[in-house]
């Protein structure tokens, strides 16, 4: 299979990974240990193959289209915040479950954002110059929201920081800081061009696995948590909803012609799930709902993501309307 044929099916080879490491739990429940233990190098090859497709070196091209970064920065960094602050008080009083929404809804994706806005006639070169300053954006930011949104989950998250910030900042820093040399080697020479394409192909497969690893490892608490999941569906596919409609008022606002407006649905839509995974995995004993929480939005998101593709042009931004 090549890799536009599993991008196009990306949905159900997730939703296929996960439904075989719950049925492996089953089958032989004594590789669970192991596999939480495999997750977090497959973890971070995942990231260093993200990252690795965000133009880390180019930050300075985000700034040439101002309308667009305003209309990306405000819909990511203040209008989603406050809708999430808003839903966070109607669900119930669970710290991890609320960790775990406000996680993976307050981080905008850098990655498969940039696949889904090129399938989507979406202006790509805008979206490939932002994404670095949306990654920046969202890791300074991030603290900021946990402590405004949810004090008490924080307080006790900071009580754990001596535990939780070295394992997370090792995930996170040290694929950064290979995808930002790797970025260098490769713009060196043109001849080494291709070798972005053949590192983003581990994208797909190595979270195939990460997702597998996960079902296998956490089967148990997916189990326990089936009613938590049920109860999240509609928030996330309202959130969908949400995030399409406040692309298309900003983009009005903002004189965004089409292919920008599907840009900006693209980032508003996308989360990045698998980069505060690992913040998620180093959560103290009582928070594992928030890993699954977490990782299911991702597999509801790319769901929507098959319909932003199907309708978002058609009905939301088509050439003609947003100028």
């Amino acid at each position: 299979m090549n890799r536009a044929t599993a991008e196009r099916r990306q949905v159900w080879i997730y939703v296929g990974a996960i439904l075989a490491g719950l049925a492996t739990h089953v089958l032989w429940p004594g590789l669970a240990p192991g596999a939480a233990a495999c997750l977090w190098p497959v973890l971070g090859v995942l990231l260093y193959a993200t990252l690795v497709q965000v133009p880390l070196l180019h930050v300075r091209q985000a700034f040439v289209d101002l309308r667009f970064l305003v209309a990306i920065s405000l819909g990511n960094f203040v209008l989603v915040p406050l809708c999430v602050w808003a839903v966070l008080s109607w669900l119930p009083v669970d710290p991890a479950l609320r960790l775990g929404v406000a996680l993976v809804l307050l981080v905008p994706c850098t990655d498969w954002f940039l696949t889904f806005t090129h399938l989507g006639g979406g202006d790509t070169a805008r979206a490939i110059a932002v994404a670095p300053l949306l990654l920046a954006a969202q890791v300074l930011l991030l603290p900021v929201y946990l402590g405004w949104m949810l004090p008490g989950p924080s307080a006790e998250l900071a009580e754990q920081a001596g535990a939780i910030l070295p394992s997370a900042t090792l995930l996170l820093g040290v694929p950064l800081v290979l995808a930002f040399a790797t970025e260098r080697w490769i713009e060196a020479a043109p001849r080494r061009a291709p070798w972005r394409v053949r590192l983003g192909a581990a994208c797909i497969p190595s979270l195939t696995l990460v997702v597998f690893l996960i079902a296998l490892s956490q089967a148990g608490v997916v189990r326990e948590a089936r009613g938590v999941l049920l109860g999240v569906t509609p928030l996330f596919a309202g959130y969908l909803v949400v995030a399409a409609l406040l692309a298309r008022g900003l983009a009005t606002a903002c004189g965004l012609d089409a292919a920008r407006g599907r840009a900006l649905a693209y980032s508003l839509g996308t989360r990045n799930s698998f980069v505060v995974l690992p913040l998620a995995l180093s959560l103290p004993a009582g928070f594992e709902v928030a890993v699954v929480v977490v990782v299911y939005q991702s597999v509801v998101e790319l769901c929507g993501m098959a319909l932003y593709l199907a309708i978002l042009g058609k009905l939301v931004f088509p050439e003609a309307r947003v100028r």
